[in-house]
């Protein structure tokens, strides 16, 4: 079995950039398929996850990163130059390496990934919402014009997307957004990982992981702990991530809680910071499907969420490993937290039940989905 991932760069430490790093040493190092990954950009930086020795890296140096400081005239003939460019070295690519399989990650070349002809097998993977994919919401208004550019790239997408042999999305939810497609498949987000060392939720200390941006509610978790600190000053939130930090730190220096909010960037040993906590928080206005939040359970972590779009409610049993409150509340994502806080019986039965929950999203269970897809498409041709 051959797979060729298409996707820009590796090196950024990104959801998405994970997930296909821990399904292709899945595939190439227990599967035995021989696993391409093609990039665009970034040619002289490293993968920021370690990636197997087995697997093939290939870069085209597209560069697409060097449009986001033109004019935007500039930038449309660019990026045209550039998408003209990117289709014929990836057509020859795939001619050379001949995969079964190419799996698009929904950036640039979803565009025109069904009219090469190599022989491959065409899959889309999305790993955001419909609502939210080729959107501008970043907490400001739309303009007219982008309400029109949006429009008019969900439409291209949706006839790009009827092209491929199959399309996959990480919730059910989201599947159910997509009604206009029959070659649709829900395949969730796998575990990084399941270690042996879990937390003993004995720690004063949350934790919450995540860009820090308007999607992921950063503002609205700085204003969660303001409340649950004035309660319990003796807890403390560490928060781990890539992005500007500094206008939400000032934030945390106006509310005063610069000894009990601590804003960090990512961290490799996410493993260690899981497990020296006792509660995960997850912001979030929406997300894809909450990749943060099965690592967490993973680690014995009780999870108290914002039932937002559209992972938690798929991933947690409310109640039982953690809890789902309104999108959004942060009165009531405070008073949730501090019953986990005030509860030291609760709050250690929800991470030992975490635990054993989210098992079912373990590498084999997912690659196992992955094998019945190819295997069906294989049969059907």
């Amino acid at each position: 079995m051959r797979i060729a991932y298409c996707i820009p760069s590796l090196y950024f430490s990104g959801g998405m950039e994970r997930v296909i790093s821990i399904k292709a040493n899945y595939f190439a190092d227990v599967l035995g398929y021989e696993i391409f990954i093609i990039l665009t950009d970034e040619k002289e930086k490293r993968p920021y996850y370690e990636l197997s020795s087995k697997i093939h890296i290939i870069n085209l140096d597209i560069n697409f990163n060097e449009l986001w400081n033109q004019p935007f005239y500039r930038k449309t003939i660019i990026y045209l130059q550039k998408q003209y460019i990117y289709k014929r070295r990836l057509r020859n690519c795939l001619y050379q390496i001949k995969p079964d399989f190419t799996i698009s990650m929904l950036r640039r070349e979803i565009n025109f990934i069904t009219s090469i002809h190599d022989g491959s097998f065409k899959i889309g993977e999305i790993h955001f919402s419909r609502d939210h994919f080729r959107d501008f919401k970043d907490g400001r208004e739309k303009t007219i014009f982008k309400k029109i550019v949006s429009t008019i790239w969900t439409k291209q997408l949706l006839r790009n997307i009827k092209k491929l042999d199959a399309f996959i999305t990480l919730t059910q939810k989201d599947k159910d957004k997509w009604p206009e497609l029959n070659n649709i498949t829900v395949i969730q987000n796998p575990l990084p990982f399941f270690p042996e060392q879990v937390s003993t939720c004995d720690s004063f200390q949350a934790i919450a992981v995540g860009r820090y941006d308007y999607i992921k509610g950063i503002d609205l978790l700085i204003e969660t702990w303001n409340l649950v600190s004035k309660k319990y000053p003796d807890w403390s939130l560490q928060v781990y991530g890539d992005g500007n930090l500094d206008n939400y730190q000032k934030r945390v220096v106006q509310l005063g809680l610069e000894k009990t909010c601590f804003l960090q960037h990512a961290v490799k040993n996410i493993v260690d910071k899981y497990c020296e906590s006792s509660i995960f928080v997850l912001s979030s206005r929406n997300e894809g499907f909450g990749m943060v939040i099965i690592e967490a359970m993973a680690c014995g972590v009780p999870v108290v969420s914002f039932d937002c779009p559209f992972g938690p409610r798929e991933i947690i049993t409310d109640g039982k490993d953690g809890f789902l409150v309104e999108n959004g509340n942060i009165v009531e994502l405070a008073n949730n937290i501090c019953n986990l806080i005030e509860n030291d019986i609760l709050r250690k039965e929800m991470g030992r039940q975490a635990r054993i929950n989210v098992e079912r999203f373990k590498m084999e269970n997912i690659a196992n989905q992955w094998k019945e897809l190819f295997e069906s498409l294989c049969k059907n041709e």
